[in-house]
């Protein structure tokens, strides 16, 4: 059976993946300081790569244990701006004003993060193959960076692209699967939306990408994946949830994936 190869949590929505070698699971379902930071304009809604393209003209890093969150535009040759997100919020804040050219408030949900399906909020699933099939799609891009487009948490380590299709099924149902120790429970293949289709680095937009990617996906469906799930192609990954009696257990690299069985959900 296949077993995890990487974990990748996303400290701040819509930014770079940190790599752990293990992950516990919070009280919302996902992974501990996954999402746990969101940028939010000035009606409530999220500053993130669908709604602002300036988002990929920025990188950032957090450093748990000082406390510094770093953010620095790709155009900047010094030094990466630091904050300390104990005491200099406002700072913050204004800086991030000033960088996207309207109000920003940062927020923080160390509970469960800021997930994009709040319906489904478990950590996301997909396997090294299926990056790799993807990857031959298109001209140019790497599968370093398809994985940085797509941004599952999960990684798992096996020789049959979209073997993880293998986690959802009819509407109504859960596959229910352990990894390691701990029980998920697979919903749905996971919506996309425009940010696969930009560049990581800069934004660049490749209008034909959900074109292409959705002529591909239905020639590759494998048997196993439940056909009435896809309204549209333009799916990867699987969308989880995580049963309350699994907070505060881990996931770990190395942990083996075991498919428990079909239930309602």
């Amino acid at each position: 059976m296949p077993f995890v190869s990487s974990i990748s949590i996303y400290p701040i929505k819509s930014f770079g993946p940190s790599s752990v070698k293990a992950a516990r699971i919070v009280d919302g379902g996902g992974l501990e300081h996954d999402r746990e930071f969101g940028l939010f304009d000035a009606e409530g809604k999220f500053i993130n790569g669908k709604r602002n393209a300036k988002v990929h003209s920025l990188t950032a890093a957090i450093d748990w244990k000082d406390g510094i969150v770093y953010f620095k535009p790709i155009n900047c040759d010094g030094d990466p701006y630091s904050f300390n997100i104990r005491y200099e919020v406002p700072v913050l804040e204004n800086w991030l004003t000033s960088f996207f050219d309207e109000p920003v408030t940062w927020r923080r949900n160390p509970g469960g993060g800021f997930p994009d399906d709040t319906s489904a909020p478990g950590p996301t699933i997909i396997s090294d193959s299926t990056y790799e099939q993807v990857a031959t799609w298109y001209s140019g891009i790497s599968v370093k960076e398809i994985r940085r487009r797509f941004r599952a948490n999960i990684e798992l380590a096996c020789e049959e692209p979209f073997w993880e299709d293998r986690l959802f099924n009819e509407p109504g149902t859960v596959v229910r699967f352990k990894i390691g120790d701990v029980e998920f429970h697979g919903t749905n293949p996971c919506k996309r939306c425009v940010v696969p289709t930009r560049q990581t680095v800069g934004g660049e937009g490749n209008p034909e990408f959900p074109k292409i990617f959705m002529v591909k996906r239905q020639e590759t469906l494998p048997s196993w994946a439940t056909v009435s799930r896809f309204d549209h192609y333009y799916r990867l990954s699987i969308n989880t949830r995580v049963p309350q009696s699994e907070v505060g257990k881990q996931v770990h690299v190395g942990d083996a994936i075991e498919i428990i069985g079909v239930s309602a959900a």
